[in-house]
């Protein structure tokens, strides 16, 4: 999307490409009936602060009030940029400052627990980059506090709400690919040198690679049963830039198998370790990185569900394949914050749920675990499914 373009009321509203489904929470998370936008606090504003500020700056639900962030000189660049009227250096100042509806976290994902949580209690609305939280545990009582306090919580990956999704998961629905069987996606790079946490305790490719297929293939194929995984390290040492030389922690390659109802077994691969010749371009990537095959049929989303370029179909009746769905229109991986905005605003239901984040969640942890034991996990959490009808 050319960011120097307004984003309007209608390209917003056609952005969900599908029927949403309600939350669920608690009644009185609408805002006052005078009141047509919603005003937003940043908190991180180190890389993805670089997406996420220019489409809120243009969301016309968006008031941005104030930017946060611990290197003082990053909030005040980004409040500058963004001509937002208050900059701080922690949550606690945040939160004592200028009235705000709706915090925006997009700090370190080892972060994300213990800000969301603080937020929460504060009685304000969250949309959190992801991981929601560093353990299932954990995201469960963030959401039970949430529901307590009548506010909404929601998490990245947003490609739930890209017409890609939408047109796979009515393709599924009709059937198109008869009985299904399998799926496979997979997203991996070399690997970001920018910031150390990716590499500690709480980081690595799973929640930052692998989050998005996981969260678009347990929305079309509906919620996994059980894990079976194995993850390594393949490259235990980094150089962080402005830190040099870090040991590795968190895993940098990981493959794990979802069972799903009816026998229906999905395959997602990542990793930091991963050499592509197309860089780490959505622009550029135009192979199918998620492969769903049914005993009459083949669907291939073309690009990464981040940056989808298309849908390619083909059965046993018709083999040659075809395109579908080739313009994303209004979809951004950065939007979610802004559609959490509009729902406020208007009380449009998301696609995005927090229940979905969650059982995303503990594929993640599973993952660990079947690692670390040798075993099948099964898992214990669910979301509201089909996700679009």
């Amino acid at each position: 999307m050319d960011h120097s373009k307004p984003i309007d009321r209608r390209g917003f509203l056609e952005a969900g490409a599908a029927v949403g489904t309600a939350l669920g929470l608690a009644a009185d998370v609408a805002l006052s009936a005078e009141q047509t936008t919603v005003r937003v606090g940043v908190i991180g504003c180190g890389s993805v602060s670089r997406a996420y500020l220019p489409h809120l700056a243009q969301c016309p639900y968006v008031k941005l009030v104030s930017v946060c962030d611990i290197i003082p000189e990053r909030a005040k660049q980004q409040a500058e940029e963004y001509k937002v009227p208050n900059q701080y250096p922690n949550i606690d100042a945040m939160l004592a400052g200028a009235p705000f509806d709706l915090l925006v976290n997009l700090t370190d994902m080892q972060e994300h627990e213990r800000l969301n949580m603080q937020a929460i209690e504060a009685r304000k609305h969250v949309w959190s980059e992801k991981p929601i939280a560093n353990s299932l545990d954990a995201g469960q009582k963030i959401l039970a506090t949430a529901i307590e306090k009548g506010v909404h919580i929601w998490a990245a990956p947003a490609m739930v709400a890209s017409p890609q999704f939408a047109f796979m998961a009515k393709t599924l629905a009709e059937g198109t690919l008869g009985r299904l069987a399998a799926a496979h996606a997979d997203y991996g790079h070399g690997g970001p040198n920018w910031s150390k946490f990716f590499y500690e305790e709480g980081g690595g490719s799973l929640p930052d690679l692998a989050v998005y297929n996981l969260t678009t293939l347990t929305g079309l194929l509906g919620p996994a049963k059980s894990v079976v995984a194995m993850t390594s390290v393949i490259t235990p040492t980094r150089d962080i830039r402005d830190i040099g030389e870090i040991h590795v922690v968190a895993e940098d390659n990981a493959m794990l198998l979802m069972e799903h109802a009816a026998g229906v077994i999905s395959h997602v691969q990542s990793g930091f370790s991963y050499f592509n010749p197309r860089g780490h371009d959505g622009e550029k990537e135009q192979r199918h990185t998620i492969r769903i095959n049914g005993h009459s049929g083949y669907m291939g989303l073309v690009g990464y569900d981040w940056d989808p370029h298309g849908v390619d179909v083909a059965t046993r009746e018709a083999p040659a394949q075809k395109r579908f769905v080739p313009d994303k229109g209004a979809f951004l991986w950065e939007m979610g914050a802004s559609l959490a905005a509009e729902s406020l605003a208007t009380n449009k239901p998301l696609l995005i749920t927090p229940e979905h984040a969650l059982h995303v969640l503990e594929v993640i942890q599973a993952t660990r675990e079947s690692q670390a034991t040798g075993r099948r996990v099964p898992l214990t959490s669910t979301f509201k499914w089909p996700i679009v009808s």
